[in-house]
């Protein structure tokens, strides 16, 4: 058997969630040392203080995911701690993110996180520990399911952790000058349709996205459950939604950016944090 074969069927074996999706899935962590608190939080030598930080919040954030989807992690998540922006652009190659889920299923948080967007640390570690718990079950940001979703529950689970730097009002805004996210638009493996797609900045596709999956589950939560269950099965997005809500996502939450003054139905508008 070829050296390669061996390895990937090693991978497997192991329970990793690894799907050799990406070429950059088979580029090793290197030079992280397990947490003596907590061996599930991998640190970069010399940043411990950070790591355990970290290690304090993941209890409770892995439980928080855990609700959120209905059922627990596939296998205990393990998180990559960068002391340095040399370590963390080793692995992340996306600039200006301060933490992320890279190929394959692997979470990686940056040096900023125990800086200058400390108070980001507990809400991003929530969002990204999402992304996981999905990775886990579906594979890494599966394009059967779009962007806006993957991004919009992540936030929606993390209490607004990764769409903090658009408000609400910007949001509805750039719908209002025809900059929306454009839920008829199917992703394949080879177009993704991220915030440039609609014209959007990040910013404002992040808190569109949050937006939409807000409304979703608080339309009904029994059905927001069910599909997210459907989702985690790996099955079809669109086929899943129309069994469940009878309607493709464009016609169902094709009012999202209509304002409504009944403060029970407006998402809340959060004062916009100055970007990192």
């Amino acid at each position: 058997m070829k050296p390669m074969v061996m390895l990937l069927l090693g991978w497997l074996l192991s329970g990793c969630a690894m799907t050799v999706s990406n070429p950059r899935a088979l580029v090793p962590f290197e030079g992280f040392v397990a947490l003596a608190e907590d061996d599930r939080v991998q640190v970069e030598p010399g940043y411990e203080d950070y790591a355990i930080k970290v290690a304090d919040l993941l209890p409770g954030a892995i439980a928080r995911v855990e609700h959120a989807h209905g059922r627990p992690f596939r296998f205990a998540p393990r998180i990559h701690v960068c002391g340095t922006d040399e370590c963390f652009k080793r692995y992340v190659l996306t600039p200006r993110l301060s933490a992320a889920v890279v190929p394959d299923n692997r979470l990686i948080l940056s040096p900023n996180l125990n800086g200058r967007e400390g108070d980001r640390l507990k809400p991003l570690l929530v969002h990204e520990l999402a992304h996981l718990h999905l990775g886990q079950e579906i594979g890494h940001y599966d394009s059967n399911v779009p962007i806006w979703f993957h991004e919009g529950w992540a936030s929606v689970t993390a209490d607004g952790g990764g769409a903090e730097f658009a408000t609400d009002e910007q949001a509805y805004r750039a719908a209002g000058e025809g900059r929306a996210i454009d839920l008829a638009a199917r992703d394949t493996p080879d177009m993704r349709h991220k915030a440039s797609a609609f014209n959007l900045n990040i910013y404002e596709f992040y808190r569109q996205a949050m937006l939409l999956v807000a409304k979703l589950k608080r339309q009904d939560e029994l059905k927001f459950a069910a599909f997210t269950q459907a989702v985690q099965d790996n099955e079809d997005f669109q086929l899943a939604f129309w069994d469940i809500y009878g309607a493709g996502p464009e016609t169902v939450l094709g009012t999202a950016w209509v304002r409504n003054d009944d403060s029970q139905e407006r998402d809340s508008a959060a004062a916009a944090p100055e970007k990192p």
